[in-house]
């Protein structure tokens, strides 16, 4: 029996952290969790722009931004522009990105990183050819309850990993994004693509992967609402992943756990167990000789919005000052895209699909 190791939640900046950073996008995620968690951080944002000229004049408003760019190109030729946040329709972020590497800039990208893999392949060779530094918004990897996880597997408090889940079941207001009640493909693209790219950030990429989709009665959204997953590891470690954006019971609940030959961890993602007003995460852990009543709860600090939002933004910083390999930078993202694949390709065939078979 042993206590848990310390464990630290807070997302960490790099010594320099005075980049200036220009947004292209200003629709909701750009207000209520990028821009408060650059605030609250002291970055230097310099301006935004949106093809609608009013919302990026509305955003620069709201969070004191000096200047309206009023196109991509006028954004891109700013000298003090150093790192270009995007935060459009994935389908949008190829042409953005291939622009702005030619400008010199360094990128931070909207999930998931594009609709097809061959647009995500393109991003990922313009940005080799440029020599220029990437990474995706995957910031569940920051919340405080996946970060404290990884930090006791790392430290091999559970012991061997043998099975992951996460369980969702929640009433999503879709109506907030009209584009996506519409589109042919729904929670695994824009959804519970943040729980696969979390579950790798904790034990890593699977063999094989198994999906069943479905739909709530009568449902408004066009593609799937209701979702299970399971990824299969060369080492018996199996996950879970399971989604239901229509429970209109009004008992909901948001949990992750992981199982291993050792110990136990789970806990609660506060975001969604409380959406949209969201909370703390929760976690509490035990090893296998623990008495079976004895829980540790460990103390988390950080929201999911805003906090985690740093946590990508951090990580691209400390990536371009030590010329070093932002945590989800596009070419690692392009796996987490080819596993969002891997799902569709076995809801849709009714088998099982090895991981290593999706690349195009």
């Amino acid at each position: 029996m042993a206590a848990p190791p310390p464990i630290d939640d807070r997302p960490r900046l790099p010594a320099k952290t005075d980049y200036g950073i220009a947004i292209v996008g200003c629709g909701g995620i750009v207000n209520y969790a990028h821009l408060p968690a650059y605030a609250a951080h002291g970055l230097r944002v310099l301006g935004c722009y949106d093809v609608n000229p009013a919302a990026a004049r509305e955003t620069a408003e709201r969070h004191g931004l000096r200047r309206v760019y009023g196109s991509l190109d006028e954004l891109l030729a700013d000298g003090e522009v150093e790192i270009v946040d995007v935060a459009v329709q994935p389908w949008h972020q190829r042409a953005i990105v291939e622009q702005a590497v030619a400008a010199e800039k360094h990128l931070l990208l909207q999930k998931p990183l594009a609709v097809d893999i061959g647009d995500g392949a393109a991003i990922v060779e313009a940005v080799w050819r440029a020599g220029r530094k990437v990474a995706v918004n995957q910031q569940m990897r920051w919340t405080g309850g996946i970060a404290a996880a990884r930090q006791l597997i790392a430290a091999g408090y559970v012991g061997q990993p043998t099975d992951v889940q996460i369980q969702v079941s929640v009433e999503t207001p879709w109506t907030m994004w009209p584009w996506l009640q519409q589109s042919p493909r729904l929670d695994v693209l824009y959804h519970s693509i943040h729980y696969l790219d979390a579950i790798r950030s904790l034990v890593g990429d699977p063999e094989w992967v198994t999906a069943r989709h479905s739909r709530y009665p009568g449902q408004a959204e066009v593609a799937e609402t209701k979702t299970l997953t399971i990824l299969d590891y060369p080492s018996g470690l199996q996950a879970l992943i399971a989604v239901n954006h229509h429970n209109e019971t009004g008992s909901h609940h948001a949990i992750f756990r992981v199982l291993g030959t050792g110990g136990i961890v789970e806990g609660t993602i506060g975001l969604l167990a409380e959406y949209p007003a969201g909370g703390l995460d929760t976690i509490r852990c035990r090893q296998s000789d623990d008495p079976i009543d004895v829980w540790h709860e460990l103390p988390l600090t950080t929201l999911w919005v805003p906090d985690a939002f740093i946590g990508t933004m951090a990580s691209l910083m400390e990536a371009i000052q030590s010329d070093g390999v932002p945590v989800t930078d596009a070419a690692d993202n392009l796996t987490t895209l080819r596993l969002v694949h891997a799902c569709y390709r076995s809801a849709a065939a009714g088998r099982s699909v090895r991981l290593d078979d999706v690349l195009s």
